[in-house]
């Protein structure tokens, strides 16, 4: 279907270029089709972006769920861990995710507040996720009972947040570098010696 294969190509584009640096000539070539062609599957390319937006939302919120649900068994540390991974080989193999890790730190500036709500909405409903983990380590006694919880949350997205701000910008050595350090003084500061 032409419209999947402009939206592959769309993201493709977005995901190395930006909205910027991509034009809707460029996917039309790649599609095979007149770049007036697109105007009949999408009304231009902010609409397009948006779409891609959305779905790759919906396909990095699924990520999450999926994940939870494989690891859920194992401990604290490797289920935490194992996220952090995750996301730098997701970065590595998969376009929807250098997509969604570019819009988040470089949204165009005329569509800035549609794809924050985005992003924002996919952090909330991350940390809602991963919370339970952490309140049912508190009960087990492997996270201290001193530990504010939702704090505990919100500084592990922030170790997320500097993997994605290195794998954007300083590559894979550097991004294993960060998430080993980051990781290290986090659950230290976080574990009862599990």
């Amino acid at each position: 279907m032409t419209s999947n294969r402009i939206k592959e190509s769309a993201l493709n584009h977005f995901a190395k270029n930006g909205y910027e640096g991509t034009s809707l000539a460029q996917i039309a070539e790649d599609v095979g089709i007149k770049k007036q062609s697109i105007y009949t599957h999408f009304k231009g390319k902010d609409e397009l972006f948006l779409h891609i937006c959305n779905e790759v939302f919906q396909k990095e919120l699924h990520f999450v769920n999926e994940f939870i649900e494989a690891h859920q068994n194992k401990s604290l540390h490797d289920f935490l861990f194992g996220f952090l991974q995750q996301y730098k080989e997701r970065y590595e193999h998969d376009d929807y995710t250098k997509f969604w890790l570019r819009i988040s730190f470089f949204p165009p500036a005329h569509l800035y507040d549609q794809v924050m709500k985005l992003v924002y909405e996919y952090l909330d409903r991350s940390e809602e996720l991963i919370l339970p983990f952490l309140d049912h380590a508190v009960k087990e006694g492997v996270i201290s009972s001193s530990i504010d919880v939702q704090k505990a949350v919100t500084a592990y997205f922030g170790v997320l947040d500097a993997i994605f701000v290195e794998l954007i910008y300083g590559g894979l050595e550097r991004t294993q570098k960060r998430l080993d350090a980051s990781w290290y003084l986090y659950w230290r500061g976080l574990s009862t010696g599990e």
